[in-house]
């Protein structure tokens, strides 16, 4: 009994989670220290217990049959859902979003939790609906995704609702929604954005600003190339449907749809984020535009990163850190003080660590003959590599500054449960990935 126990972990995985966890711990702790050699903060004491109870969840989340959580998957989603318009109305606010709950100091940030509940549930529709329409799979699989990503930016919290995208996509990849539709709401999301961060950029960022996106912001040229692009989708529309026009006709369509919507929502999006808002998001392009504001938090990481050279300055000798030179250096840029003390070798073996785990949760994807715990992996995949590239990406300055953290290293309660809870669903998965019920 107890080897069938034993044999339900997958102890590489465990090793590499622990010395991320540990490694985290190291890294909390130093970015406690002042210039003085005194800790300020017990965050790395926090960081232990949450890292204690997360082992302990993880082991537990490993040993309860995943394939039970399939019946109970819609009530964890409404649950969800309800956490979230609570969290809205009567949460704290904390770094300028209302996404914490809680009492005194103990707090939790239900859209962390939330990403294992929205895959849970998401997994058990697609398994579900897999003879269904594509177009109304897919159309049902994206209201699962609007209805807690739409709560969570209005707390507003950009970053967080972010990440729940490439999980769905991911998990709408692995669960063969046609490419097709994917690409439309990619696209669609990556246009908007660009749309929206456009006339932000030229009026903020660039060094020689273009007239011709005054058409952006002129309400009425921006309204006359609305009608023009959904003109053209909806001729193209009616040519395909009722005339049975060439298949080039279904492109053109395609693209104009896509342009439609986005130049429409890139508009409503403009309207949401405030200018100075959407300029800390992309004023990674050229930090030293506003080297003591918005660009501040790239320019000293980039730094500490640069100072770290291949071997770093050596464990507790950081000086970004300790003079406080790095903004929430515990949460966002916890990878900047590793790469500043122990230097690119440092930061080499957090890839690789990252790099063990994602190739792992890809085994089990194509060994998986269980529908559900596909799904499952691929949406915590997802999740995993999102949080993975744009923290580094971040910190590194070649990615926007969205408050995403590094899940094991970055301190957080909510951060490293939830990362740790993933990697018991991931083990569980492993360990029946043969069955099929």
């Amino acid at each position: 009994m107890k080897s069938k126990v034993f044999a339900k972990f997958d102890y590489v995985l465990i090793l590499v989670v622990l010395v991320l966890v540990s490694l985290g711990v190291m890294f909390i702790y130093s970015s406690s220290i002042n210039s003085e050699g005194i800790s300020v903060t017990n965050e790395y004491i926090k960081q232990i217990i949450w890292a204690s109870i997360g082992l302990v969840i993880m082991v537990l989340v490993t040993l309860y049959d995943y394939r039970r959580t399939e019946s109970l998957a819609i009530y964890l989603y409404i649950f969800l859902i309800l956490l979230l318009i609570y969290t809205r109305l009567f949460g704290r606010y904390v770094n300028g979003a209302k996404s914490w709950i809680g009492i005194g100091e103990f707090g939790i940030q239900p859209s962390e939790f939330g990403k294992i509940f929205f895959i849970l549930f998401l997994a058990r529709y697609l398994n579900q609906s897999v003879n269904m329409n594509p177009l109304k799979r897919f159309a049902g699989a994206i209201g699962i995704l609007l209805l807690p990503m739409g709560l969570i930016l209005l707390q507003p919290d950009l970053g967080t609702s972010s990440v729940y995208v490439p999980i769905f996509l991911v998990m709408c990849f692995i669960a063969g929604i046609p490419l097709v539709y994917i690409l439309y709401i990619l696209s669609f999301g990556i246009l908007t954005i660009f749309l929206a961060i456009l006339p932000v950029w030229n009026n903020e960022i660039a060094t020689n600003p273009h007239a011709v996106i005054s058409i952006l912001t002129t309400m009425r040229l921006r309204a006359l190339l609305i009608i023009a692009v959904l003109l053209i989708t909806l001729l193209g529309y009616v040519i395909r449907r009722y005339l049975h026009g060439p298949k080039y006709i279904y492109w053109i369509t395609y693209i104009a749809s896509i342009l439609t919507l986005a130049l429409i929502f890139s508009f409503l999006l403009g309207k949401f984020l405030k200018d100075y808002q959407i300029k800390r998001l992309i004023i990674f392009m050229n930090p030293n535009k506003d080297p003591l504001g918005a660009g501040w938090n790239i320019i000293q990481s980039k730094v500490a990163i640069g100072a770290g050279g291949i071997m770093g300055q050596g464990y507790l000798m950081g000086t970004q850190s300790h003079y406080r030179f790095l903004p929430q250096q515990s949460t966002d840029f916890i990878f900047s003080i590793l790469s500043e003390e122990f230097g690119f070798i440092g930061g080499l073996v957090v890839f690789v660590l990252y790099f063990i785990i994602f190739i792992k949760i890809l085994y089990i994807i194509r060994k998986c003959i269980n529908a559900y715990g596909t799904y499952i992996c691929a949406g915590i995949l997802g999740m995993f590599a999102f949080h993975f590239f744009i923290n580094v990406g971040m910190v590194m300055g070649i990615m926007p500054i969205t408050g995403i953290p590094l899940q094991f290293l970055s301190y957080g309660g909510s951060s490293l449960l939830t990362a740790m809870t993933a990697i018991g669903l991931v083990m569980n998965v492993n360990y029946r990935k043969s069955d099929l019920k």
